[in-house]
């Protein structure tokens, strides 16, 4: 059974950083791209990254500039650096995997950042 299990999420103040891990149980993991969605309360979620099989990045503009998405294809860890964290990204954060050369999307349960002083 494929697990995508993120870790890392906490409590911070503004201006902190936190780095986000998704640990998944992938059997070909470089085949997958890797996201990094986010959900706050009473809002839609949102894609904040996404690393491409071929490591190209996408970052949404509202974290363009503090955020940063990478992977480890030899962990089968894909990463969140989050820098300069704003109290509008306190939300529930979620890793997803997206096979290249199919349909199937995985989700992780999530982890929660909260930005507070």
């Amino acid at each position: 059974q494929v697990q995508l299990v993120e870790s890392g999420g906490g409590l911070v103040q503004p201006g902190g950083s936190l780095r986000l891990s998704c640990a998944a149980s992938l059997s070909a993991f470089s085949l997958y791209t890797m996201g990094w969605s986010r959900q706050a309360p009473g809002k839609q979620r949102e894609l904040v990254a996404s690393i491409n099989t071929g490591g190209r990045t996408n970052v949404a503009d509202s974290v363009k500039g503090r955020f940063t998405i990478s992977r480890d294809n030899a962990k089968n860890t894909a990463y969140l650096q989050m820098n300069m964290l704003k109290p509008e990204d306190t939300a529930v954060y979620y890793c997803n995997a997206i096979y290249d050369y199919g349909s199937r999307t995985y989700w992780g349960q999530g982890t929660q950042v909260t930005v507070s002083s």
